[in-house]
């Protein structure tokens, strides 16, 4: 059988400004909004861990609970969880977390955000395959979550709304 790969990456342009998109991202209410957890209140600080439950339809029983690593304005945001953790009855808290990581660069008019994953290599065997396939899967879904608030946003603004 053909092994997990210990990483993957996305890359998304999108017609924001970089700090519009740092502000999605970094912002622990904007970034709730298109993830989809319930952040209200909650602030990103690096070396702290930071909690809140899914509203994701058919997730909410999940609680999203991140280690913030770094955040280097403008530029990286990378936080630390465990991956495709949604089964209520299983202790994930002694498992190896994944790196979750946005770097940021301007591209033309607009931003490209690179967002990785990496260390499944160290998920447990029973786990791995399925880890890396939904969360490889649901980064492609988030970041189309992130181009739409991003797009809403700046229609907002553009209206005075925001």
């Amino acid at each position: 059988m053909k092994p997990v790969p210990n990483s993957f990456e996305r890359k998304i342009t999108l017609k924001a400004s970089r700090s519009h998109v740092w502000r999605a991202l970094v912002d622990a209410e904007a970034f709730g909004q298109w993830f989809g957890v319930a952040l209200e209140g909650r602030r990103f600080i690096a070396g702290e861990w930071t909690q809140g439950q899914v509203t994701y339809p058919g997730y909410e029983h999940v609680l999203w609970n991140v280690l913030i690593e770094r955040v280097e304005p403008q530029q990286l945001f990378s936080f630390r969880w465990h991956p495709y953790a949604v089964n209520p009855k299983i202790d994930y808290s002694q498992e190896p977390t994944t790196l979750v990581k946005f770097e940021l660069q301007d591209f033309e008019k607009g931003t490209l955000l690179k967002v990785s994953e990496s260390g499944f290599a160290h998920i447990p065997d029973i786990r791995q395959k399925e880890a890396y396939y939904m969360d490889s899967r649901g980064w492609e879904e988030q970041l189309s979550r992130l181009e739409q608030f991003l797009a809403e946003s700046a229609k907002a603004r553009e209206s005075g709304n925001a």
